[in-house]
């Protein structure tokens, strides 16, 4: 990982702060994904950016989602010693809640990626795709997540899971809609 990007991104564990789309998230994410395919390529079947900073005119925490496909969960334990041994941090099985989590920090505390591994024929996979791709191509639906997000944000700057929470009605009621 090129240790110019680390300072363009990095925000402390539990707070919340949002600032404007920058185009070198995109470039974060390229360079972490190749940094990625490097370690693990064999064992994945893609690798995708998502979360806001995936999402051009989308004001987002300094983190870089990253979302993994993998073809069974067996995988995991064959690719997290390698992560591990890489700066990734097991955060541990959050399927319900976005996949297997590592975390990558710049600091203690800081943290700048999060790396969410899913089954390809797991739900999350899918909704990750779905949820970037509406909001990419629904102008006005990526600005109402963006006032809630920065309502949000204003209302828990050091509540970084009751702002996540706050998300969550809106992001059901989207995917709610993903097959009608």
């Amino acid at each position: 990982m090129n240790h110019q990007n680390q300072k363009l991104i990095g925000l402390k564990r539990n707070t919340v702060e949002l600032l404007p789309y920058q185009s070198k998230w995109e470039m974060i994410f390229l360079s972490t994904k190749k940094h990625l395919e490097e370690l693990i390529g064999e064992h994945v079947l893609d690798i995708q950016h998502v979360g806001s900073t995936s999402i051009k005119g989308i004001a987002a925490k300094l983190i870089i989602d990253v979302a993994i496909c993998i073809s069974q969960k067996e995988i995991i334990e064959k690719i997290t010693p390698v992560l591990e041994s890489n700066g990734y941090e097991c955060r541990g099985d959050k399927w319900e809640n976005g996949g297997y989590l590592f975390v990558k920090s710049s600091e203690p505390e800081v943290r700048t990626h999060h790396i969410h591994i899913v089954e390809l024929e797991d739900e999350q996979w899918r909704n990750y795709l779905y949820f970037r791709n509406i909001l990419r191509e629904d102008y006005d639906l990526a600005q109402r997540y963006l006032q809630l997000k920065q309502q949000l944000a204003e209302e828990f700057p050091e509540g970084r899971k009751l702002y996540t929470e706050g998300k969550d009605k809106f992001i059901r009621e989207i995917l709610s809609k993903k097959y009608k």
